[in-house]
């Protein structure tokens, strides 16, 4: 099995990406980093900072990744200050020989008692007493308020970070497309290796033994499997049932494999030992068309509003949608994050689509009485002249003929 994904990651990938696969640390480019770090500069002179904090905690907070290429563990708090060498400290203890391998041009150390203390402890030494400090990450109240209490003002910087996120550098697209190539590999997985009797738990498994061998982690596999004559499931789930695979239900995933903090996302639907039902074709239809309708308009220029109103074709044949319709993609759940007429998502933003954005278009088209429904989509890519999907998998409702 991993020669015949070894075979299909040659053929999907570009040289450039698979090497990226192969290397020891996957890293990117200097001058790629150097441009993430000028983002700290900007905001540092923007707001006035005298430092910037980084932080993550049990493997959230990608910002830490972002700056310093050490995807977090356990903990890290990342000190920026002007003209001085990035400070990096981590939990646990044996974390920090391979964070400083790793980690970007930046001094690492243990972050001893208290991560949040020692990073203020430099913050003290580098600079002058009650500094103004920007911060980056899902920093908790225990350490917001030891922070607090040695600064002269916190300015939240998360709103900013985000936004940096929302356009992708060309470097950062092929670190995307592994992910994208990683999570198809599972996806197929899946199809060629489903038995009778299996459960979600065994569809999980399948998932991740697809990926591992390339370095990549889970970051969602979630499954709906249900009977077609009698439909109990109408979005997948987030944890895995142990309801045996029949012979007449469909199931439905989302998979995102992660490849060092970058991921695709596929969304299909399939059936097992038997065609789709005509309520299941008729639901998978309507998610098939809102799909194309959306990524037809899909190009710089084209509104929030633009792509909310093109949803409309769901209601139109009967139907609703559970999960969000839209959203942006890449370094965290971004902008625009859309929902349609009969299940909107919030207030529809004042964004336009540019070059350089990512996003996931994932129609879960449902019965109206939440019972039965499908999905389909993928990660996509705004270009300068239109949309392009980093995926490869054919959509369509699939058939499985287990043994």
């Amino acid at each position: 099995m991993t020669a015949d994904n070894e075979k299909q990651l040659t053929e999907r990938l570009t040289p450039t990406q698979r090497a990226i696969i192969d290397m020891e640390y996957p890293r990117f480019s200097d001058g790629e980093m150097d441009r993430r770090r000028a983002l700290i500069d900007g905001w540092m002179a923007e707001h006035d900072l005298d430092h910037v904090l980084v932080y993550g905690a049990f493997w959230a907070g990608n910002g830490v990744g972002f700056f310093t290429g050490w995807p977090v563990t356990a903990e890290a708090a990342v000190v920026f200050s002007p003209s001085a060498t990035p400070a990096m400290y981590v939990q646990f203890y044996n974390h920090v020989p391979e964070a400083t391998h790793i980690a970007y041009q930046t001094e690492v150390g243990p972050g001893g008692e208290s991560t949040i203390g020692t990073a203020i402890a430099t913050m003290e030494q580098r600079g002058k007493p009650n500094p103004r400090v920007g911060v980056i990450g899902p920093l908790p109240m225990g350490a917001y308020r030891a922070l607090e209490a040695r600064t002269s003002e916190i300015i939240d910087l998360n709103r900013a970070y985000g936004g940096a996120r929302m356009i992708k550098s060309e470097e950062e697209f092929d670190w995307l497309k592994i992910g994208a190539v990683l999570s198809d590999l599972s996806y197929e997985a899946v199809l060629r290796n489903t038995r009778l009797g299996d459960n979600e738990r065994a569809l999980g498994d399948h998932v991740e033994r697809a990926y591992l061998p390339w370095g990549a982690t889970n970051l969602i596999h979630f499954f709906g499997v249900t009977s077609m004559a009698d439909p109990d499931c109408c979005v997948p789930r987030q944890w895995p049932l142990t309801r045996k695979v029949a012979n007449g239900d469909v199931g439905f995933t989302e998979i995102s494999a992660d490849f060092w903090d970058y991921s695709g996302q596929i969304l299909r639907t399939f059936t097992i030992g038997a065609d789709p039902t005509p309520l299941y074709e008729d639901l998978h239809a309507t998610a098939d068309a809102t799909f194309d309708t959306i990524m037809a308009i899909l190009k710089p220029g084209t509104t929030a509003q633009d792509i909310f109103d093109a949803s409309s074709v769901i209601e139109d044949a009967g139907f609703s949608i559970y999960d969000d319709l839209v959203h942006g993609y890449g370094g965290g759940y971004l902008p625009p994050v859309l929902g349609c007429k009969s299940r909107p998502a919030g207030p529809i933003p004042d964004l336009t689509l540019a070059p350089g954005m990512c996003m996931v278009v994932q129609p879960n088209v449902i019965t109206t009485d939440q019972k039965a429904g499908v999905q389909t989509g993928e990660a996509v890519r705004i270009t300068e002249t239109g949309v392009e999907s980093l995926h490869d998998v054919p959509r369509g409702i699939h058939r499985i003929d287990p043994s």
